[in-house]
């Protein structure tokens, strides 16, 4: 296995009496790079991160991070890694700042706790009670312990669930802010535009395996086209799939949901003519939106399903 910032191979993680949660993963993540695991809930991601932490036993396979095994190096390797957890319980009635002095006595090297609540936000909540923060603050806070070990690697756990989408993008910036110091992150998410705007690469994940990897540009470039058209009928017959893929600038015609999905590369071309297709028909439209494709698009080609789909 190569010196990359995390190597695994054949990662397999079972559950009685008969659930697979990981199912043969291979893995690579580059020094320096942002690394998003994108998947609906259940699809195994927290259980692949948590092998990579050395926080579960895999069933089968190896998983090297900076070089180091988990067997040999465990104490090394935890005064190197920086992780936020789903969800991270901290005492309602400790400080913000005590919060943060704690996970730094625990690192022989480190930030120190002032750079750090600078770093995310929290330097005028220093004195709060951690049981008198907002959600987006309690994340920023999560974060800051991670940070506090000034690590090689930070994982990150779907860090942004239930936040506001300003608390979303201050977060996103904490996270910028690391990467340009040249560090890597490893990070889930069930969020596409989050793993679009973050990551460098991505694996999408589903029923414990990865079933497609690459940036998010080359991931959207597999659908033959940018945009997306949408469209269901209030009344009249729909036109069948061989005059939808015939219409100007359409590459795929799908469906979902009672919806039509058209993959197109002109939407200004595709829109007109649908209409006058539709208009022959003597049907009514109930719904039209577009969309430039995305992570989700790529996922509901490959799987059927949307990411949110439980």
């Amino acid at each position: 296995m190569c010196a990359a910032a995390i190597a695994c191979r054949g990662l397999v993680k079972r559950y009685p009496p008969d659930v697979i949660a990981v199912a043969g993963i291979d893995l690579e993540v580059r020094q320096g790079e942002c690394f998003g695991m994108l998947g609906p809930n259940g699809a195994g991601k927290t259980t692949t991160i948590e092998i990579i932490q050395g926080l579960l036993q895999p069933d089968a396979g190896e998983v090297e991070v900076l070089g180091l095994g988990w067997k040999r190096h465990e104490a090394d390797l935890r005064q190197r890694l920086g992780t936020q957890l789903q969800e991270t319980k901290l005492p309602d009635k400790l400080s913000v700042e005590e919060a943060v002095r704690l996970f730094r006595s625990f690192y022989r090297d480190g930030n120190e706790v002032a750079d750090v609540l600078r770093m995310v936000q929290l330097e005028e909540k220093r004195r709060a009670w951690v049981g008198k923060l907002s959600g987006g603050q309690r994340q920023r806070l999560a974060v800051a312990c991670a940070l506090v070990s000034d690590p090689d690697i930070l994982f990150l756990d779907e860090p942004t669930t239930g936040l506001d989408p300003q608390s979303r993008r201050q977060l996103w910036g904490i996270i910028a802010d690391f990467r340009r110091r040249g560090r890597t992150v490893l990070l889930t998410t069930h969020y596409m535009e989050e793993a679009e705007r973050l990551c460098d690469r991505v694996a999408i994940v589903d029923y414990g395996r990865i079933i497609a990897l690459g940036s998010p540009p080359e991931l959207i470039a597999t659908l033959g086209a940018e945009h997306v058209v949408e469209f269901a009928l209030e009344s009249g017959s729909a036109p069948d799939d061989g005059q939808l893929a015939a219409l100007p600038g359409v590459e795929h015609v799908t469906h979902d949901d009672g919806k039509h999905r058209l993959t197109v590369g002109w939407v200004h071309e595709t829109v007109p003519a649908l209409m006058k297709l539709i208009d022959r028909h003597g049907a009514a439209l109930s719904e039209l939106t577009t969309h430039h494709a995305t992570l989700e698009d790529v996922f509901l080609s490959l799987t059927g399903r949307h990411l949110r789909d439980e």
